[in-house]
């Protein structure tokens, strides 16, 4: 039969024992994820070159669409202040004639009416009646 100590040093022993094969199996799963993690490292290092260039294509397309607007925004500017001047000359060319001949024809119209007897007493406002009429304030 076992001693006392013996048996405590069996169990010591057995303990340690399993200790040991469960450390093992968490490095073997430990080793069989850096590798994972290795494989995986490399992959995306095969990959970054060529998104890298991809990248660098797509920056210089962008650089190039960016020159062709500033280009046409200029031409826009362009336009824009033409035809700002083409309206402030359409405004004094056209505008000043008509404000004149407007202003004639309203006189004309001021006259004759006047003279038929159909000015603005009719319009049913009573200081005109009474100023047409010669009644007004004194």
């Amino acid at each position: 039969m076992l001693t006392g100590g013996q048996l405590a040093a069996l169990i010591v022993a057995v303990f340690w024992a399993v200790l040991v094969s469960f450390i093992a199996l968490t490095l073997l799963k430990l080793s069989r994820l850096l590798g994972e993690a290795s494989e995986l490292v490399h992959d995306i290092g095969d990959q970054a070159g060529p998104l890298m260039d991809d990248m660098a294509r797509t920056v210089k397309r962008a650089n190039e669409q960016l020159g062709r607007t500033d280009v046409i925004t200029r031409q826009v500017a362009g336009v824009t202040q033409n035809v700002s001047a083409v309206t402030t000359v359409m405004t004094s060319v056209v505008g000043g004639p008509l404000v004149k001949a407007a202003a004639f024809s309203y006189g004309v119209r001021k006259a004759l009416g006047g003279r038929d007897g159909e000015g603005r007493a009719e319009s049913g406002r009573p200081e005109l009646q009474a100023r047409s009429s010669g009644r007004g304030r004194r």
